[in-house]
């Protein structure tokens, strides 16, 4: 029941569940294929305090809620009343070509993500145990640990058969049963005799077949699914119901497996070896190039969902040439935000940033950047800069020393012991590890020094005292806005004081400290307090909303009242300030900042009632 709340907040605000195509979840995002993208309100679901960001890319509605996505997911589904058996999203839906690959692609890999990574680091400890001497190839437990690290790559055109049936709406049991069809043992025992010097060539219904090793392959099954589903469609569509239930997948499966041994997969290896060959060909061309692109560029990638397209490549190129080099290039991309935010860490006087930031470089080292990049280095925008200009160092530097991953898995700490060489350690794993660490350092140096405003970070010159700071309150529950970002002139110029807005997610107004009410406009929609140490503070509901009367405001205070800090000011309806037409941005002003030493915002992005708001130097 933990999340049920904040489940009923997001379909609210993605329109309903009638409005819901598809959804999957990733390692932090909530993945929302909607029929109308127009119904969905991104900007009042951001300031919702449970929600890290939207994003709107690759034909999918992102909502990033963070480690604990999968509770969250759970929830939405089951207040949706959404099954297993829910139709998905086809890929004739509307959009352009790069949203629809984008969407195809995160659709068919993020329901198994989390044990895609877990086999990879396993793989990679594996490698580090023999390295480091502590397990031999020949013993039995290598061996059962090695089964289970290598299963789902063995196996993985059954698991892409699966979850590709479901992308395309089709049966994912037939697709299944395609891509079990390709890694049965007698296919590949006919592989491997095919390879031995003078074997009889095979035919099927005296076609020749070209037998491959599809095991670990990645574009077959997901070709050979799309036209299983295809033909599953026009079965359904043509064959009576008393033996469609049948006839389809038997038709399915008596057509798409040969012609995925006769065309589909041969034309698919070529494919797969072309871009592998191709990628490869670039790479070696410049390589600390590749990797200072790549480097510089992931996180943006990540943040607009964009980086699925390069996840095949990855798979495809261990597959195709037994290692990978962008992966490791990847690498110093993540720890460059890992560093960012532990510069971060180390820099902010404000206790929540520090508290995010903390749980953000535990989560970032082990991959999941978006809580950091969403939280505190894009709001802050110079740390994410510095993230992104370390990891094009970093990933020259690991491009440069031509380092490879040997198994693949999502980029975090464990990635290190993927980038062990089979024959044992050497430079190329030096240099990823070179290239690693130079972008967490240059990174946190840069932003510790440079990353944050002055007035968040002032040390106490030369030993003195620095001046005391009086904390406001969050006066209500809502999205921290700059003040320059109100959509008002006078507010915005900064005329009638210092300050911060926000945009409320409730409709409660309480007192952000002990003091008492200096003022209150007869329309209830503004009042002024004046605090016991002499901070006097303005607080206006919404925006022109004076035009409104006070038909949406209730106060629950007079002029001279005294009052002390979380006691209830003001009431407003939300629902119809909206309605009128009026923006809810909610501007706190202290209205004395010029006899002050200063005023700095020490919220984030987010901020609950309660909580620092702004701190009063003076």
């Amino acid at each position: 029941m933990e999340y049920q709340a904040l489940a009923k907040a997001i379909l609210s605000h993605v329109g309903g569940k009638a409005n819901i195509s598809s959804l999957v979840h990733c390692a932090t995002r909530l993945r929302f294929k909607l029929k109308d993208i127009q119904k969905a309100d991104a900007e009042g679901l951001k300031t919702n305090p449970g929600v890290i960001m939207v994003v709107e890319s690759g034909g999918q509605f992102q909502v990033v809620i963070g480690n604990h996505v999968n509770a969250v997911w759970q929830a939405v589904r089951q207040e949706a009343g959404l099954t297993d058996e829910t139709p998905a999203a086809t890929a004739e839906d509307k959009g352009n070509l790069l949203g629809r690959l984008i969407d195809i692609v995160s659709g068919i890999f993020t329901p198994f993500i989390g044990i895609l990574a877990a086999s990879g680091i396993l793989k990679g400890l594996l490698a580090l145990a023999i390295v480091c001497g502590w397990l031999t190839t020949d013993s039995g437990t290598y061996k059962i640990w090695f089964a289970a690290s290598d299963a789902l790559f063995f196996f993985l055109p059954l698991v892409l058969g699966y979850t590709a049936g479901k992308k395309f709406g089709g049966s994912p049991f037939v697709t299944m049963v395609i891509g079990g069809a390709l890694t049965h043992p007698l296919m590949i025992s006919a592989f491997n005799a095919s390879q031995a010097a003078g074997a009889a060539s095979e035919s099927f219904l005296g076609i020749p077949v070209t037998f491959l090793n599809y095991s670990g392959s990645v574009i077959p099954i997901i070709l050979a699914a799309w036209v299983s589903c295809w033909l599953e469609k026009q079965g359904n569509r043509f064959l009576h119901a008393a033996v469609k239930n049948f006839f389809a997948p038997l038709i399915c499966i008596a057509v798409t497996v040969p012609l995925t041994f006769l065309i589909i997969g041969p034309v698919a290896t070529w494919l797969s070896q072309m871009l592998a060959h191709g990628y490869q060909t670039i790479y070696t061309l410049a390589p600390w190039l590749a990797g200072a692109a790549l480097g510089a560029l992931w996180q943006v990638c990540v943040i607009f969902g964009l980086h699925w397209g390069l996840v095949p490549l990855m798979i495809n190129n261990i597959a195709v040439l037994g290692q990978d080099t962008m992966l490791p290039i990847l690498l110093p991309a993540v720890f460059g935000q890992v560093g960012a935010t532990m510069g971060i860490f180390l820099r902010t006087r404000d206790a929540r940033q520090k508290m995010l930031a903390g749980s953000s470089i535990a989560a970032g080292i082990f991959g999941i950047t978006e809580p950091a990049v969403y939280g505190l280095t894009l709001p802050l925008r110079r740390p994410f800069i510095f993230g992104c200009v370390a990891g094009a160092i970093g990933g020259g530097i690991v491009g440069f020393s031509g380092s490879h991953a040997y198994s693949f898995g999502f980029d975090n700490i464990f990635t290190l012991a993927q980038m062990i060489p089979p024959g044992g350690v050497d430079a190329t794993l030096w240099g990823g590890i070179i290239g690693s660490v130079v972008a967490l350092l240059l990174s946190g140096v840069l932003t510790f020094f440079a990353g944050l405003p002055k007035a968040s970070v002032a040390a106490e010159p030369d030993g003195a005292a620095m001046p005391a700071e009086k904390t406001v309150l969050a006066p209500m529950s809502g999205t921290v806005l700059a003040l320059d970002q109100v959509p008002d002139a006078t507010f915005a110029s900064g005329l009638l004081g210092q300050g911060v807005a926000i945009i409320p997610q409730d409709g409660r107004v309480v007192a952000p400290f002990a003091g008492e009410v200096a003022s209150l406009f007869a329309t209830k929609h503004a009042i002024g307090l004046l605090s016991d140490s002499g901070v006097e503070v303005l607080i206006h509901v919404g925006i022109d909303t004076v035009k409104l009367g006070d038909g949406p405001f209730t106060a629950h205070v007079q002029v001279g009242d005294r009052v002390n800090v979380g006691d209830l000011l003001l009431e407003f309806d939300r629902a119809a300030i909206l309605a009128a037409g009026y923006d809810l941005a909610t501007p706190i002003i202290i209205s004395n900042s010029d006899s002050t030493g200063g005023v700095r915002t020490v919220a984030a992005t987010s901020v609950q009632a309660g909580m620092p708001l702004l701190a009063v130097v003076g």
